[in-house]
């Protein structure tokens, strides 16, 4: 990772200072109220630290045409309360009306702008360059009334448009300390992780897990790699072990165009890395709603496999006990179903246990451990979701690559 510019780098006081954040947040379908806030609570450090600059807030909620696609009223309004301060909302994204509310702002005021993606070219501009994204209106008229621009949306930093990448090559743009954190957390990962280092892979996306698998491979950065969940699945059928036509094609409909390319880095992992894996050595799956135990010896089967069983979590435990760094992403079972949850929190509950550093890579585990109150026992808990993946598989992202480049032109 090149270097980029953080909040440390600069006094920003007295300045003008676009901050874009992601606090895309679950809403309640009937009442609109947030059913959770730990994305507001996240960008929370940022704010603080410029506490007596002028901050316009840039965010989004959802996208055109989705039932929770709104105004961002009820996000400045909550971010308000967690800060114990006023934040005016401006129903305006680059209007005049934005524009004359930002350019008489005083010291240590903040202004939250409407949702970004209510301007056409948020939407739009997916495709294009950093140049072309850093001559759309939204940049140029903001820009225009601006000092400096901070990205603290590391959920969003894969992503490619005006405001995520156009600020870069325009004005002197800075990490927030949310960004800092991933960067920082999941770079020790890929470049220098303790060691042993143990990599779980788990969940539906076995492309992203594989992806991730062969980057930290081929880094030699990985010394065990347990998959589980539809991965592990996927790994034992890559090694020859038939799982029975129904979760044999379950399988390639999730990965649908992406199978074949999967399928490839799978059977390159066994084939090359076998010495590194632990495999499940027995599944649960779910006949007539019930949980039933099966040996891989036993397959393949008609039957969903949702969970990995007590003799692979026995196999799994000694690694990540003795591991100094271990990586987590997806869940180990279908731990929706109370009944197949027990694999996914035998694994959060060792990775509670151990001393290693623990990073969670976001997502539905991410979520887990929220939702179990652990996360003052969790190293680094990643907001990223699919940056998250993105990052670890070692692919480009274009918010990064626009604060090196806003780095290189403004330091």
């Amino acid at each position: 990772m090149a270097s980029l510019l953080s909040l440390s780098d600069a006094d920003l006081s007295g300045k003008t200072v676009l901050v874009r954040v992601d606090v895309n947040s679950p809403l309640n379908p009937v009442t609109g109220e947030f059913l959770d806030d730990a994305r507001l609570r996240a960008i929370l450090p940022t704010i603080r630290r410029l506490g007596s600059s002028k901050v316009v807030l840039l965010a989004h909620q959802s996208r055109p045409g989705k039932d929770d696609f709104t105004s961002m009223e009820r996000h400045a309004v909550l971010l308000g309360v967690l800060l114990g301060r006023n934040i005016d909302f401006i129903p305006d994204v680059c209007g005049e009306a934005a524009l004359n509310a930002i350019q008489n702002m005083k010291n240590g005021e903040m202004l939250f702008l409407d949702n970004v993606r209510g301007w056409e070219e948020e939407i739009s501009m997916k495709k294009a360059s950093l140049e072309e994204l850093s001559k759309s209106e939204i940049v140029q008229k903001l820009a225009g009334v601006a000092d400096a621009f901070v990205y603290d949306a590391f959920a969003c930093a894969h992503r490619n448009s005006p405001t995520i990448c156009g600020f870069g090559p325009v004005l002197p743009s800075y990490s927030g300390v949310l960004v800092q954190r991933e960067i920082d957390a999941l770079g020790g990962v890929v470049d220098n992780p303790p060691r042993p280092h143990v990599v779980i892979l788990g969940g539906v996306k076995c492309d992203d897990s594989l992806d991730i698998a062969v980057n930290l491979l081929n880094r030699d950065v990985a010394d065990t790699i347990i998959p589980v969940g539809v991965v592990g699945n996927l790994m034992l059928w890559a090694k020859g072990i038939s799982l029975g036509y129904e979760n044999e094609n379950y399988i390639r409909g999730t990965l649908g165009d992406a199978f074949e390319r999967t399928w490839d880095m799978a059977e390159w992992v066994v084939e090359n890395h076998l010495n590194k894996l632990i495999l499940p050595t027995d599944l649960a799956i779910e006949i007539d709603s019930q949980r039933v135990p099966l040996s891989v010896q036993e397959l393949p089967t008609k039957y969903p496999i949702y969970d990995i069983g007590i003799e692979t979590l026995m196999s799994i435990r000694p690694a990540i006990m003795e591991a100094k760094c271990v990586l987590w992403n997806g869940p180990a079972s279908y731990f929706e179903k109370p009944q197949f949850a027990f694999g996914t929190i035998e694994v959060l509950n060792t990775c509670v246990e151990t001393d290693a550093f623990v990073i969670i890579g976001g997502g539905h585990t991410g979520t887990l451990v929220n939702q179990r109150g652990v996360e003052d026992k969790i190293g680094h808990n990643s907001t990223g979701g699919g940056s998250c993946l993105t990052f670890l598989a070692g692919k480009p992202m274009p918010a990064l690559e626009s604060l090196e480049a806003s780095a290189k032109k403004f330091a």
